[in-house]
């Protein structure tokens, strides 16, 4: 896996719930802020309209890391591959730089969806595999599975649920978190020791956040519409929190705050 991958990899512009000449616009201005990573889905509904936002960058594909994933419906050997290169016509793209399946299946048993996507890894159609949504003995047994390196478990990580599990788990298989709900909806916000420790790095609540998940070792994925506050979740690698304050964050961890609970694919969390 190359270093500029890791690296671009690290701050990835997510894209949902935009469509339309909202994405574009915000993807417009995620280029020009120093974005090179963007995530979609096919259950977010925007793959065609982030396919023509990132035609209209005119960047050259070499420079761009694209991520989507296979929605639980196309899980079925008679359709993942299929769902697959729907997606990368609708992004058009001959491969995805990273392809995520995008929840377990209902019931748990990972192993039937891991195969196919390690399949259309072999096919050529994904650069680089990925899970979703994993709990920690999910993500112990994909690494057992697969015969290749996956490239990151994107799940809800945020200060106000703590994670501890997958971030030992993470440590254990190799596989590396990645982070959606960042800043939990606006939730963490509400608690004054972000105000205060902005104010001590001269930084924005969202960064001083944001920075918390990076050193935590888990990559961030953010959206925003507006301009300044995209280019303010890109430039958070050029300062560092104090041990004190990152364990003063992890302690808001027994909130225990979860966005994403109750959804019908939903595993039982850790």
């Amino acid at each position: 896996m190359s270093i500029y991958f890791q690296r671009s990899f690290q701050r990835t512009f997510g894209t949902y719930p935009l469509t339309g000449e909202a994405l574009r616009s915000a993807v417009l201005a995620a280029v020009e802020a120093g974005y090179r990573s963007f995530d979609t889905a096919q259950m977010y509904g925007n793959e065609a309209d982030l396919g023509a936002a990132l035609r209209d960058t005119g960047l050259e594909r070499d420079q761009l890391l694209i991520a989507t994933k296979v929605h639980p419906d196309n899980f079925a050997p008679d359709r993942f591959r299929a769902s697959v290169e729907t997606s990368l016509d609708a992004l058009q793209l001959d491969y995805a730089d990273v392809l995520f399946v995008h929840w377990p299946p209902v019931g748990g048993d990972i192993r039937g969806s891991l195969a196919e996507l390690e399949k259309v890894h072999r096919a050529g159609l994904a650069r680089h595999i990925a899970v979703s949504n994993y709990t920690a003995a999910m993500m112990r047994l994909a690494k057992d599975l697969v015969g290749v390196p996956l490239a990151g478990n994107q799940v809800e990580f945020h200060p106000l649920l703590d994670q501890s599990k997958l971030l030992d788990a993470a440590a254990e298989t190799g596989i590396p978190l990645c982070a959606y709900c960042s800043v939990a909806r606006g939730e963490v916000f509400k608690y004054p020791l972000f105000d205060e420790l902005a104010q001590s790095y001269d930084r924005s609540p969202g960064q001083i956040v944001l920075r918390w998940v990076l050193q935590k070792g888990v990559a961030i994925n953010t959206m925003s519409t507006r301009p300044a506050n995209i280019r303010a979740n890109f430039d958070v690698m050029d300062f560092t929190l104090s041990s004190v304050d990152m364990a003063r964050i992890d302690a808001l961890g027994k909130t225990n705050h979860r966005i994403v609970a109750h959804l019908p694919w939903a595993p039982e969390w850790d």
